[in-house]
């Protein structure tokens, strides 16, 4: 089992910053894939950013290159999400999701971007960007 707990959320104007974090515990952080993603009310569940165990590979939304940045420190159990130039459609409740899926599979970044493939995820922390 991995437990996974979001804070950062928070309102903030358009143009804004804001930087989620996930803390783990449980299982081995170090071995698993970690992922953001984002629902906004009345919308699917949306693929944000993922990061690689070692934090060499990440992968994002194309929405959100380049403004949000995604990173991780495993001896602190700790992933986070640093968005910066929020825009109002960023607006969502945003979990974040520990996957077991290895690096070794062909596909990797588009597997990491369907939630099925995803172990185990926190309760979310809830992000409102006003225009």
């Amino acid at each position: 089992q991995v437990q996974l707990v979001e804070s950062g959320g928070g309102l903030v104007q358009a143009g804004g910053s804001l930087r989620l974090s996930c803390a783990a515990s449980g299982r081995r952080f170090s071995d698993y894939h970690m992922g953001w993603f984002r629902q906004a009310p009345g919308k699917e569940r949306e693929f944000v950013s993922a990061i690689s165990p070692n934090g060499q590979s990440t992968y994002y939304e194309d929405s959100v290159r380049g403004r949000f940045t995604i990173s991780r420190d495993n001896a602190k159990e700790m992933v986070y999400l640093q968005m910066n130039d929020l825009k109002p459609d960023d607006t969502a409740g945003y979990f974040c999701a520990a996957s077991g899926l290895s690096s070794a599979n062909s596909g990797i970044a588009a597997m990491l971007r369907n939630f099925m493939e995803y172990d185990y995820y926190g309760q979310g922390t809830q992000v409102t960007v006003s225009s």
